[in-house]
């Protein structure tokens, strides 16, 4: 759905975009993170045939930017970090004025209109003045509105940002609606843990260089320099505690409000053996888990905070 060859935005002898190469296929959500100005705006503004590369091809649903900017526009949503809307308007006539500009008309426009609106949880606001929603609100109407024509790819910017925690619940609970809708997700945000939760694929970019590319599963191992353990005995922690640290195997032990931090040696891979060992020594295992690396981790691991 979306292919980039090699693209490249420079302004003047500064790359805003240096050799990006991504590939997105139907139904995936990519997670696209990064600093600020490390590049996720020009290459989604680029996507969207709102600005012109320096050199580098890319393709959205098999079309070139360069040659099908008006097809690509028709298959796209696109929804800008801030967006402007007509203070003036009550929500449904704000849908239905850019439904009319898609050309959608008759019954089919209000059809499509009151669809979204119940899709983005607003139908109780549709006779409401848009400048009396919540910024939560706007940017659930923001994405309504890219979804009126029924786009293949939606390319998100920032839809999170400055939202208070329950509107970025809803908005995460409404992305994940449109993935289980089908639709290709191209979304750009600095709330990690929640694009882990949405994304099958993420990006990680820095100064316009793509540092990481993949699976999230793959990006947690590719940071992962240590195996870390979780713990638990029903009693006796600090002689259990002990026992761990005598294993060759085990670098460190620490006691966290009962829980036993096990840090195993470098070039440790497996760690079952652990648990026979502590049930041999009368100890009754309560918790034994693998401490996950988070996406936030990873981003603070891959990246230096460097903007272009």
């Amino acid at each position: 759905m979306i292919e980039t060859h090699d693209l490249t935005k420079m302004y003047g002898d500064m790359y805003a975009l240096n050799r990006l190469n991504l590939t997105l296929n139907q139904g995936d959500v990519y997670g696209f993170i990064g600093p600020n100005g490390a590049g996720k705006t020009t290459t989604m503004r680029i996507l969207a045939t709102l600005l012109n590369p320096t050199w580098g091809e890319a393709t959205v649903c098999g079309y070139s930017i360069y040659t099908g900017a008006k097809d690509i526009r028709r298959a796209i949503g696109y929804m800008p970090d801030f967006f402007g809307v007509y203070d003036d308007m009550k929500v449904i006539e704000y849908l239905e004025f850019f439904a009319a500009a898609y050309r959608i008309k008759g019954p089919a426009r209000k059809k499509i209109c009151e669809e979204v609106l119940e899709l983005v949880d607003l139908t109780y606001k549709r006779d409401a003045l848009v400048t009396s929603l919540s910024r939560g609100m706007t940017q659930r109407l923001g994405l309504a509105r890219v979804l009126l024509h029924d786009p293949q790819v939606l390319l998100l910017d920032e839809p999170a940002s400055g939202l208070d925690p329950r509107a970025r619940i809803e908005i995460r609970a409404l992305l994940k609606e449109l993935r289980s809708m089908g639709k290709t997700i191209l979304v750009s945000s600095h709330i990690l843990p929640e694009l882990a939760d949405i994304c099958n694929k993420i990006g990680i970019i820095e100064q316009g260089v793509l540092l990481v590319n993949g699976a999230v599963v793959d990006v947690m191992k590719q940071v992962r320099t240590d195996i870390v353990l979780n713990i638990g005995v029903a009693d006796r922690t600090t002689d259990a505690a002990n026992m761990l640290e005598r294993q060759p195997e085990v670098e460190t032990v620490q006691d966290k409000n009962g829980v036993l931090i096990v840090k195993m040696n470098e070039g440790v891979t497996r760690y079952s053996f652990l648990v026979p060992r502590l049930l041999e020594e009368g100890f009754e295992v309560t918790l034994f888990k693998e401490d996950e690396i988070n996406l936030e981790t990873a981003f603070m691991h891959l990246t230096k905070g460097i903007t272009s």
